[in-house]
């Protein structure tokens, strides 16, 4: 029986990055399914920050983020994209890379060419290249996003994040009715997986019965 996990982040966000890799692994180990969801941490048109500039961001980055990622295993870098990039763009190829059965492969591989390779994710190039990689149609990807296909799709994708489902911070793992906001070791999203596991396969017997004609 599967379990459904809805997972809220975005491409910038460091410890959505950090949090991708005990997912990744209960993924290979466990019958789960995870649906990525946008959510934008600096939505166009505020400012962009530029985390080099800015000594505060270093700091955090130097003190904390790099050591968590050395002790997960976690090959990652601050990225010298300078300002760091919206993400309504990638978001759009990945509503695309999703309707063609790759969203997944396409989520994971953005966050990679960001964390590992410092590419500039908002540029259709670097963005129709890594759709490429995951095999899809470089021509019919770069032509959705220059004609913002998926635009509306995705607006509405991030309504649903901040109005319906009221996610204020990222990562956020949703995993039946439990909700787990924050970087979350691989220990923690097992335990919740196999509470909701387990009512899962309550749910399943609920209702068994054999009628007074015997038929059971």
């Amino acid at each position: 029986m599967t379990v459904k996990i809805k997972v809220y982040s975005d491409f910038v966000c460091p410890f959505c990055f950090l949090g991708k890799g005990p997912l990744d692994e209960i993924t290979k180990e466990k019958d789960v399914e995870v649906e990525w969801m946008p959510f934008e941490l600096r939505p166009s048109p505020h400012p962009k920050i530029d985390p080099w500039k800015e000594p505060d961001k270093l700091a955090s980055w130097d003190s904390f983020i790099l050591p968590t990622a050395k002790k997960l295993g976690v090959d990652m870098r601050l990225p010298r994209v300078s300002p760091h990039p919206y993400t309504y763009l990638a978001f759009e190829g990945y509503q695309f890379a999703k309707e063609h059965g790759k969203g997944n492969e396409f989520h994971h591989r953005v966050f990679t060419a960001f964390f590992q390779e410092e590419q500039d994710i908002e540029n259709v190039e670097v963005l129709t290249k890594l759709a490429g990689e995951v095999g899809l149609s470089t021509v019919d990807f770069k032509d959705a996003l220059i004609a913002r296909t998926y635009r509306e799709v995705h607006q509405y994708a991030l309504k649903q994040a901040y109005e319906e489902a009221q996610i204020m911070a990222v990562p956020t793992f949703i995993i039946g009715d439990e909700v787990i906001q924050g970087l979350a070791s691989k220990e923690r999203l097992e335990m919740v997986i196999d509470k909701e596991l387990k009512k899962l396969k309550s749910n399943d017997l609920d209702g068994m019965q054999c009628d007074i004609d015997g038929y059971c």
